[in-house]
């Protein structure tokens, strides 16, 4: 199995990490034709503008949202979330419109507002999550088939999926659990 991990900027050196512990292949794609060949790919969190203007200056943009369309499995921690939403709160931001949600960026406020808690996500089993929020987005709404996998404790909805497209506001990469991570490669494999 061969992963890619966007690597315009952002924690993707830390995805990469989790999915090596996996024992799965881990590629950076910095340019459209490292796409070729790949089973999954998960754009990261960082800075959503930045990666957005990045991916749309590299052709990336295009090219992961014809993959995504096509069934490639794609896989959106905090900033990626934002970025596959088919819209979001940011005008500097250009979404790749491929799942059904529309997110808030910055939701829970600056840097200085950053938490982290322990979430229920069934999906994953009865152990809680260590969820860690750093300039978290939120999902405001879910249309279509999207299937809502965690919330907070007042309701506001921070991990999703739709088909094989799978998002969260946190940062698991963040965190020595790597069952988000795990999930995902079993939507990738066809399993879940």
């Amino acid at each position: 199995m061969r992963i890619g991990v966007l690597a315009s900027q952002g924690a993707f050196i830390e995805h990469i990490a989790a999915l090596s512990q996996l024992k799965v292949e881990a590629l950076p794609v910095r340019l459209a034709p490292q796409l070729n060949g790949l089973d999954g790919l998960i754009i990261p969190g960082g800075e959503s503008t930045a990666i957005s203007k990045l991916m749309l200056g590299s052709n990336l943009a295009e090219e992961i949202k014809r993959l995504a369309q096509n069934g490639m499995p794609v896989f959106g921690t905090c900033a990626g979330m934002i970025l596959l939403s088919t819209k979001n709160s940011d005008q500097d931001v250009t979404p790749l419109g491929v799942m059904d949600i529309i997110v808030r960026r910055n939701a829970f406020g600056r840097q200085v507002d950053s938490f982290e808690t322990e979430l229920s996500i069934p999906v994953l089993g009865e152990k809680l999550f260590p969820a860690v929020f750093i300039r978290a987005p939120l999902i405001e709404r879910v249309n279509g088939k999207v299937e809502i996998l965690a919330r907070l404790a007042d309701g506001t909805v921070v991990a999703a999926r739709q088909g094989k497209l799978l998002v969260s506001a946190f940062h698991p990469e963040l965190t020595d659990d790597l069952r988000f991570h795990q999930y995902f490669l079993e939507i990738v494999a066809g399993r879940k």
